[in-house]
């Protein structure tokens, strides 16, 4: 494994964490020469995933741009990078137990939705205001009071 800050080739596992409820094995690394410290994840290749998206396109299930979108969302808020990347997990272990190798891009949205609501309000929020297009104020107040609620 390469240091991603110096490149190193040479790195040790200072812990191993394996998740009996998710197919991930999580690996704290120290760097040998610039004694920097970063996380991998190791988890099982699996079937391939299709998104189906609004416009009727098909493409790949990316879970590096499912990632992406949310941190776009969140960025400005305080979230564990961990947080998130448990919440891109998750998604992602549902969608492979689905019945399908098909999925819509509504389903996934709306379990990122459901995840942030949990995490973050106001990340919910943010990311609902890009998902369901809101285009003005009164499209916010509906999804305040639908939190208050």
């Amino acid at each position: 494994m390469n240091c991603p800050f110096c490149h190193n080739q040479h790195t040790k596992v200072v812990d191993k964490r394996d998740s009996c409820n998710k197919p991930v094995t999580r690996r704290r690394r120290e760097c040998l020469k610039c004694k920097k410290r970063f996380t991998t994840y190791e988890r099982i290749e699996t079937l391939s995933l299709y998104v189906v998206k609004r416009s009727g396109k098909v493409e790949e299930f990316d879970r590096d741009k499912l990632k992406k979108g949310i941190l776009t969302a969140v960025k400005k808020r305080r979230i564990a990078d961990e947080t998130i990347d448990e919440l891109v997990s998750e998604i992602e272990l549902k969608l492979l137990n689905g019945k399908s190798n098909y999925v819509k891009s509504t389903q996934i949205g709306d379990m990122v939705l459901k995840g942030l609501l949990k995490i973050d309000k106001i990340g919910y929020l943010l990311f609902a205001s890009v998902y369901k297009d809101f285009n003005n104020l009164a499209d916010f107040k509906s999804a305040l009071t639908n939190l208050e609620n």
